[in-house]
């Protein structure tokens, strides 16, 4: 199994790393399918909202809901997460060097949100990378029987990681990974 986690210590920090990675990696033409997620924040001084970049189009959905400022459940739109997954289910099945899930998250951990998309670029031999957080690390070890990857949340350590898992899947005239 060639999956991965990593995880930052501070709010928004995975997320801003994993966009970081994705971008480099598609500026050397490599195939990354996913979602990398992009945190914008509010003028109201509300909770940020949630987009997520579909990769490799580029399209973006807002996840995130407006509940107002005195909220305090969770503000994921289940019905945008899902919509997210499809799209990268779709570009999955053209092929990918790669896969970035922004997130394993309450969703993923109850079986649902990407789960079953990480499942198939497993079973297809396609590297993984999600950002995971503390709450849901005993849900993603289950889900990976322990086998995944740690990846310290630094940007060289998480491209040495992806250079190292692609090489292995890319054919030949794909290794034009530059270090």
């Amino acid at each position: 199994m060639n999956i991965a986690c990593t995880m930052a210590p501070g709010r928004g920090d995975t997320d801003l790393l994993l966009y970081g990675l994705a971008t480099r990696l598609t500026g050397q033409g490599l195939r990354v399918c996913g979602t990398v997620q992009i945190n914008s924040e509010r003028a109201d001084a509300g909770p940020c909202d949630m987009d997520v970049k579909i990769l490799p189009s580029g399209q973006v959905l807002r996840i995130s809901q407006t509940l107002g400022r005195a909220s305090r459940g969770c503000r994921l739109d289940p019905n945008a997460l899902e919509s997210a997954v499809g799209l990268v289910e779709a570009a999955l099945a053209n092929g990918a060097d790669l896969l970035i899930v922004n997130k394993f998250g309450k969703h993923e951990a109850e079986g649902r949100g990407f789960r079953n998309v990480i499942a198939e670029a497993v079973a297809r031999d396609i590297p993984v990378l999600v950002g995971l957080n503390g709450l849901n690390t005993p849900a993603f070890d289950t889900f990976t029987d322990g086998s995944a990857t740690r990846v310290e949340a630094d940007k060289d350590a998480l491209w040495d990681w992806c250079v190292a898992a692609m090489q292995g899947a890319l054919a030949p005239a794909r290794e034009r990974v530059v270090a």
